[in-house]
């Protein structure tokens, strides 16, 4: 084991130069960052994230449950309530059930928030952070697995709709709605395509199965893309689009084929969030058979939440990029041991 971390060091290094270069980026802007508390009440509630649960054991009294939150989302959506405007946290996050070559348990997180923002400011913070982490490693491009992304190149902007149609040969805009008629739609066109759908898939189920099988290794090639415009479905905690409920503002930015970022313009109405989260864990439950509780002060805040816009970035993964390293354990400190996952 010490070769192997002599192996490693040089690129741990260079993390923590990439580390301290974020750092150095968001303060030129007058970000503030925030340390958020990683036991919380709820650890988020999206459908497919798995959480780690612990529990609170005071002297004398009932065990309270608590979890290993998933993403600071929640507490930093309080802090905008609170008056924040600009903040970052850089830290670990944790999610289970989660282990691969793009996958750890416990992870680092970079999320960002811009109160006023739209999401193509977002954007534009995605695209320079792209290049100050190429900068920093005097990476020329980006690379994973055979496959390298120009950092430097203005990323493509691709709408859901037009991915499917260049990529699974897939006419998505008829589909959206979620219905039983667009389901089943939906599962033909996927099977059309060589795409094994269950019976019990439902249209989020096929919708994510055509993405992983077809559209997502083909994304961030030769420059990064930045996928836009999600079905209202696929955003549970982003507004709907002006004119087109249907459609949701939410991006995901990719490189090399692989999901670097995941962005909202925020919802802020505390009424449809719940009915948003609720039915989520409704889905987790029928899918896992176990359900997270919410965190009803992350729901009382957003009555106060400020419109801002938000995003998520794998800070592994974009050092895997930047280095060509060819499996996130490369770039964490103290990876858990190969036996694990």
């Amino acid at each position: 084991m010490p070769t192997r971390h002599a192996d490693r060091r040089a690129v741990l290094l260079t993390r923590n130069r990439v580390r301290d270069s974020v750092r150095q980026w968001f303060g030129d802007q007058d970000f503030v960052e925030i340390d958020t508390a990683h036991l919380q009440i709820s650890p988020g509630n999206e459908t497919h994230i798995g959480a780690f649960a612990t529990a609170f054991m005071p002297l004398g009294g009932a065990a309270q449950p608590l979890y290993l939150h998933a993403s600071p989302e929640f507490a930093a959506k309080k802090l905008l309530a609170w008056g924040e405007t600009r903040i970052y946290s850089l830290g670990h996050v944790y999610r289970n059930h989660e282990r691969g070559p793009l996958h750890h348990p416990e992870f680092t997180m970079l999320e960002w928030y811009r109160v006023g923002a739209d999401l193509a400011a977002m954007m534009r913070d995605c695209a320079a952070l792209l290049a100050l982490a190429a900068e920093v490693t005097g990476a020329a491009r980006l690379t994973f697995r055979g496959h390298f992304c120009d950092p430097h190149a203005e990323p493509e902007r691709l709408s859901l709709i037009d991915a499917f149609q260049r990529h699974a040969g897939i006419a998505l805009e008829p589909l959206l709605g979620g219905d039983a008629v667009a389901r089943h739609g939906f599962a033909e066109a996927a099977h059309g395509i060589g795409i094994r759908i269950g019976a019990d898939d439902t249209w989020s189920d096929i919708f994510s199965k055509v993405l992983a099988a077809r559209i997502e290794p083909q994304l961030g090639q030769g420059r990064a893309t930045l996928l836009h415009d999600y079905p209202a479905s696929e955003a549970a905690l982003a507004r709907l689009k002006p004119g087109d409920s249907r459609l949701a503002e939410r991006f995901e930015l990719y490189a090399c084929g692989v999901e670097l970022a995941n962005a909202f313009h925020e919802l802020t109405d505390a009424a449809e969030q719940r009915r948003r989260l609720m039915h989520a864990m409704d889905e987790r439950q029928r899918i896992y058979g176990e359900r997270y509780p919410l965190d009803e002060d992350f729901l009382a805040a957003l009555d106060h939440m400020p419109t801002a816009s938000g995003c998520a970035l794998g800070f592994d993964r974009l050092v895997m990029l930047a280095t060509g390293a060819p499996s996130i354990d490369d770039v964490i400190w103290t990876p858990l041991p190969p036996s694990i996952g």
